[in-house]
């Protein structure tokens, strides 16, 4: 066993100068078998500027209860919520708001690459609006009285109105427009954004799920036709089912009011859950699928098939589209030149999905009670790798974790930064192995007793399906390159 730890140490020693930009030829001791023996600590310690350590990330060692403090203040809580709270993924700010700690800033980075695959696969432009919209824009559209209270709105110093944007209808057809007349060779445009978002909640409730401050894609299309943006509405609604299939979340297309958006067709994305907020009515032996608010009060015949009852439940709301026809287009005179190079106004639609409230949603319902289960795609890491407790039988291997986890990083080149170590050694490796459990990385790895075996043997947590195996370092190379990331 002295012969194993000691050839370890010395291919983990000569890894180190790489950390830091130093030349392994310098260190000849190393490469001639003679570097004495470092200490767990110090390796861990010299390896933390390529290895990220639980010890250094920016969130809560010990995670807590925080049932009680949500109740003093005041505000309804949700699994998600409380969960979120006590992994130390959120912390609250005012009502409403809340600080993304950087854990969930990976998450939300990760979701953002999927919606941008998604969204630019189609052929869609990402660009990027102000939040302060002039209260001039919503004039003219006639929604600066329709929203009402909803709008966050200001004045400057010099008595200019502006709103924090909700929503960017007004602001994108006038960019379109003033940049004159278009050609009908360069549509259909998709021009979307991700961005911050503000609504002046009455009662913010269930943390990520309805606040005042989120993250949202946003999407305005233009077409030549209402034949071509009927075609575009499609187009992006099978973008949304891809994305959510990617995601394995249940998602229900429902028909949809049109609301204060307006427009001609709506449809609503809902992710069933006890705790939504939106009733809906399905049909067990049809497609069909609305929101009650469509529907005649009482009805519970499908009025598709005309055989079935409808089955209520309950969802939250995470993409809406809308088909808005010239509804904006016309007040903000965006045209183009038609194919007999005559002006025509173009057919728009917008189509929006809540990022953060993915986030949210998606451990809402994946989750057990007391620890968070991710979509594969969006957890922060995919690999915890625990060494054992300092000062313990097994301290001869504990720098086996670490030479795992640049091992995983250089052989599977999509695990690179997707590799935690909780190098909270003076922790025994139960208590950590709760804390990832809570935490919800998709894979935890344990050097543990087996690892002192001839041939070192990992205990290998896969957390989304419960098993537990023992696997050599091949087969643990050959289990997590099957890992998906994004």
């Amino acid at each position: 066993m002295e012969v194993l730890s000691h050839h370890l140490w010395s291919r983990v020693l000569c890894r180190l100068p790489r950390v830091l930009n130093t030349s392994c030829k310098s260190h000849s001791s190393c490469a001639a078998g003679h570097a004495p023996k470092p200490t767990p600590t110090d390796s861990i310690n010299r390896q933390s500027t390529y290895l990220p350590l639980v010890s250094r990330l920016f969130q809560p060692s010990n995670l807590r209860d925080v049932a009680q403090e949500s109740h003093t203040q005041g505000e309804m809580t949700c699994k998600s919520q409380r969960l979120m709270l006590q992994a130390g993924l959120i912390h609250p700010s005012n009502p409403g708001c809340y600080y993304y700690l950087p854990a969930t800033v990976r998450s939300i980075e990760k979701l953002v690459r999927l919606i941008d695959q998604e969204m630019q696969g189609i052929g869609g432009q990402k660009l990027d609006m102000p939040s302060l919209c002039s209260a001039d824009l919503w004039r003219r559209s006639n929604r600066w009285d329709l929203m009402g209270k909803e709008l966050f709105r200001l004045r400057d110093r010099h008595g200019a109105e502006y709103c924090l944007g909700p929503t960017h209808e007004e602001a994108v057809t006038e960019l379109l427009a003033s940049h004159g007349i278009l050609s009908y060779r360069q549509l259909p445009l998709l021009l979307y954004q991700i961005t911050r978002k503000f609504r002046d909640e009455p009662k913010p409730r269930f943390g990520l799920l309805r606040g005042r401050e989120f993250y949202m894609k946003d999407m305005y299309t233009f077409d030549v036709s209402e034949e071509a943006a009927y075609h575009t509405y499609e187009s992006v609604c099978q973008a949304y089912a891809r994305l959510f299939s990617r995601l394995g979340l249940p998602i229900v297309k429902v028909q949809a009011d049109t609301g204060n958006i307006g427009g001609k067709l709506s449809h609503e994305f809902q992710l069933p859950a006890e705790i939504g907020e939106d009733r809906l009515l399905v049909c067990d032996s049809c497609s069909f699928s609305a929101n009650v608010e469509t529907m005649e009060p009482g009805q519970t015949d499908c009025p598709q098939c005309q055989q079935s009852t409808l089955v209520e439940t309950k969802g939250i709301e995470v993409g809406h589209t809308f088909y808005l026809g010239t509804k904006y287009s016309h007040v903000f005179n965006a045209t183009f030149n038609n194919s007999l190079n005559k002006p025509a106004v173009t057919e728009m639609g917008c189509f929006g999905l809540g990022v953060t409230r993915i986030l949210a949603g998606a451990i809402e319902v994946m989750s057990k009670e007391e620890a968070i289960h991710w979509p594969g795609l969006l957890a922060p890491y995919q690999v915890c790798l625990l060494p054992p407790k300092k000062g313990s039988k097994l301290d001869e291997v504990a720098g086996l974790a670490e030479e795992l986890a640049l091992t995983l990083g250089e052989a599977l080149p999509r695990l690179k930064g997707e590799v935690v170590l909780d190098d909270r050694i003076q922790m025994t490796i139960g208590k950590r192995l709760k804390d990832a459990y809570r935490l919800g990385y998709p894979y935890v790895v344990v050097v543990g007793q087996k690892a002192t075996e001839e041939t070192p043997r990992f205990e290998v947590i896969c957390q989304q399906t419960g098993e537990t195996m023992f696997l050599n370092r091949d087969g643990l190379l050959d289990l997590l390159r099957c890992v998906d990331t994004v």
